[in-house]
């Protein structure tokens, strides 16, 4: 099946077209209006700096419900003791380019393009950050695009142990208490199914997100 190729109209294909690995289409742009759009129909942007703009719809997709969060015993021992202060859209620039920093040497799809299409949706209100400091030092975080009641994980960085996971599970808990439905993380990882994401279909996926989007069609605050 032929990769579909985007024109300048803001029109996606239906996601079960996607190839096997979850690849539906190429090209396009990263305005705003097309993120939403995507987003909005479980679609994500993902390719490198060579390529271009990938489009993609994975199944089964890999989410995390708010309330179901597993936080093991160590873990909550490092979050009584305050270990790192977590900070809400504080350096959203900084964040994500973090992100795009500890992954250059294996190679990142958080490209210059990447970092400024995703900081216009942070002035915009529609994309967040999430920080962890020690000793007034940003030491680990994560970034995401929030619709609605669900939030759309994209990346993570920490440069001390349990910085990210400090940052995620902080924000899960405060997504959880403003009733959100579901944190997309895409794909399977380790460390994210170690604090309860599971694999759902992409059918089940687009059916929580379409409720989440028309309970509260609002922006985040924190």
């Amino acid at each position: 099946m032929p990769i579909y190729r985007l024109s300048n109209d803001l029109v996606f294909p239906d996601p079960s077209l996607s190839e096997d690995d979850g690849l539906l289409a190429l090209e396009g742009d990263l305005s705003p209006e097309r993120l939403l759009l995507a987003y909005s129909n479980g679609i994500f942007p993902w390719f490198s700096e060579e390529e271009p703009i990938l489009w993609w719809s994975p199944n089964p997709r890999f989410v995390l419900y708010p309330k179901d969060i597993k936080i093991s015993k160590s873990m909550k021992k490092i979050l009584k003791k305050n270990t790192y202060r977590v900070s809400f859209d504080t350096c959203f620039r900084d964040v994500i380019s973090n992100c795009s920093n500890m992954r250059k040497e294996e190679g990142t799809w958080i490209t210059n393009e990447m970092i400024e299409a995703y900081c216009k949706l942070h002035e915009l209100g529609l994309a967040h950050s999430v920080e962890a400091w020690y000793e007034d030092k940003l030491v680990g975080g994560l970034y995401g695009v929030s619709i609605g009641k669900c939030f759309f994980g994209e990346s993570m960085f920490s440069t001390m142990d349990n910085a990210s996971k400090s940052a995620f599970i902080t924000l899960t808990k405060v997504l959880a208490e403003k009733g959100f439905v579901l944190i997309d993380c895409q794909v399977h990882t380790n460390h994210l199914e170690s604090l309860g994401a599971v694999y759902i279909s992409r059918e089940d996926f687009l059916q929580v997100v379409q409720r989440g989007i028309l309970i509260e069609p609002l922006k985040l605050h924190f």
